[in-house]
């Protein structure tokens, strides 16, 4: 079983600390480093490893589930521009990675101006002061899954 897929069994068991809102076609969780403040997933309930690997109907109404999530995660977290990524390399489960992103949020780290979030080395990203902690995780949740259902309900 993949990793996605296990994390997503967690969200079943109701055991995954990092859930936020089960959509139509995935699920939305916070991201377990905030290197980039309200770093969240949008991963899909369907195990496939390609965007096209979707039926046509499930595809389209993913991917206006994962607008609204976009949404949501920049409104919540004041993003002045979203970076919004489906890799697929290390874990081969359709999902995507949502940073919000803010002026000068890459100053102090050896790399200036505006660039991808891949800019920022993996190991440095995902370092021990940026693992996202239980309280700050409870109020990142609150926080987006407040904007998504407000969203949700504005689109119904």
């Amino acid at each position: 079983m993949c990793l996605i897929c296990q994390r997503i069994e967690l969200i079943k068991k109701r055991e995954n600390p990092y859930f936020v809102k089960e959509l139509e076609t995935g699920y939305l969780v916070i991201g377990d480093h905030q290197y980039f403040a309200g770093y969240s997933l949008f991963l899909a309930k369907e195990h496939v490893t390609e965007l096209h690997h979707l039926e046509k109907e499930t595809r389209i109404r993913f991917l206006e589930e994962m607008s609204i999530v976009q949404e949501a995660i920049a409104k919540a977290f004041a993003a002045e521009k979203m970076n919004i990524e489906q890799l697929g390399n290390g874990d081969a489960h359709l999902h995507w990675h949502l940073f919000p992103r803010r002026r000068g949020d890459m100053n102090g780290h050896g790399l200036k101006g505006r660039g991808p979030v891949w800019w920022v080395p993996f190991e440095e990203m995902t370092a021990e002061p940026y693992q996202a902690k239980t309280d700050e995780i409870k109020k990142l949740i609150k926080c987006l899954l407040s904007e998504v259902d407000n969203l949700l309900e504005i689109k119904e």
